[in-house]
């Protein structure tokens, strides 16, 4: 699998967000260069484990969908 990339906006939003989390609930200043290296830690170490959940939750919504779509289907069926 590829690495997940942000763009230079994406990475902006991000490390901002990561700064204001951090001063509002852990009253701690980040520097840019912290943010970053925390970002980059959070992609590398933690980010699949959230990548694998949302492609778990898509596969089930996926397959119950097809699941409704074949009961659908066989009430089509004429006898």
């Amino acid at each position: 699998m590829a690495e997940i990339e942000f763009s230079r906006t994406e990475r902006t939003v991000l490390i901002e967000k990561l700064q204001a989390y951090c001063s509002d609930e852990l009253d701690r200043e980040l520097g840019n260069l912290e943010a970053e290296c925390l970002l980059d830690f959070i992609g590398k170490e933690i980010g699949n484990s959230f990548y694998n959940r949302a492609l778990n939750d898509a596969r089930a919504l996926v397959s119950a969908r097809a699941e409704l779509l074949g009961e659908s289907i066989i009430e089509l069926e004429k006898n």
